[in-house]
């Protein structure tokens, strides 16, 4: 059966771990490994417009020795005249992977089943996947040992971000707060299957109303802007209703003294972030951000090397 990457919870603790060593080892040395050398090419699909998730990918496939195929689906017959799974059976005869960056997570899965080579969600509505191994990877590198750290997610509790930290979070054995007005809490769902798992790996997650009750005592920080792409007339609304969760010197405080923030950019200086916070020490963001490539050049040999065996 194909392995795919539609949602944190695609691997298990050990697989996370894998590929997360993985990622240290191509960081150290870029161009070890070449899998698609020939060079192979990888489909790039994008819905959304991209900076870091562009960048990352392109360069990485191509550090494996691959050539990148960059669609948009203004330029495809992807999501008009053409179905996701029609879209598939075509691309695996020509693609050695699938890359997309889109809004229904269902279209993800439509595309999965009707292919036999391996489709990596780039960001969809209800996760971010990739980004979480980055993020995973940037607090290794800083913090050490993933179990038992304790993680806090302050925003919208309902956006993508939120929901893969509770998978991945889960996942890697940390503690996730998520803290967020009761209106944007994450999908009972997914808060279930994080639940699920954190009682196998000795994680837990909890929800939080009170900001300052979830931040006590945390050793990691996050936030992600308050307005996702499509929806920027809800920035005066969200503003007002989000306002108690933007991560400023005086909540940081509240967490532990060596403390580290990220945000998986871009960020909104002065809504979801203070810039003191974002540009200040304990913030890894630029790390982060570099680990894209790393992570998800890990994640696209780990999952070429399963779909071979």
């Amino acid at each position: 059966m194909t392995r795919h990457f539609l949602r944190d919870d695609d691997l298990t603790p050990a697989e996370q771990a894998e590929i997360l060593d993985l990622a240290l080892e191509l960081k150290r040395d870029r161009f070890q490994t070449q899998p698609l050398a020939g060079p192979q090419t990888v489909a790039v699909i994008f819905d959304k417009s991209s900076t870091r998730t562009r960048l990352s990918f392109a360069v990485g496939i191509a550090d494996l020795g691959g050539s990148p195929l960059i669609i948009t689906t203004a330029n495809s017959q992807l999501g008009g005249k053409e179905t996701a799974s029609d879209t598939a059976r075509v691309m695996e005869r020509q693609v050695a992977a699938i890359v997309w960056r889109t809004y229904a997570q269902s279209g993800l899965e439509e595309m999965a089943n009707g292919t036999t080579v391996p489709v990596i969600n780039a960001l969809s509505d209800d996760f971010h996947p990739c980004q979480l191994l980055a993020d995973l990877l940037t607090i290794r590198e800083h913090r050490g040992e993933l179990a038992g750290l304790t993680l806090t997610f302050l925003g919208d509790g309902a956006c993508n971000m939120a929901q893969s930290y509770l998978l991945a979070g889960a996942t890697a054995g940390m503690h996730v707060r998520i803290a967020s007005p009761a209106e944007y809490s994450p999908n009972g769902q997914v808060v279930a299957d994080a639940d699920a798992i954190a009682t196998k790996t000795g994680g837990s997650v909890t929800l939080y109303t009170d900001p300052l009750e979830a931040v006590a005592g945390a050793d990691v920080v996050v936030t992600d802007t308050w307005v996702s792409m499509g929806k920027e007339e809800e920035k005066a609304a969200r503003l007002s209703e989000l306002g108690q969760y933007r991560v400023d010197e005086d909540l940081m405080a509240l967490a532990k003294p060596d403390a580290h923030f990220l945000h998986c950019l871009p960020a909104d200086r002065g809504f979801e972030v203070a810039a003191e916070v974002i540009d200040g020490p304990q913030s890894i963001i630029w790390d982060e951000a570099e680990n894209r490539l790393h992570a998800q050049k890990a994640l696209l040999v780990w999952l070429l090397q399963k779909n071979a065996a």
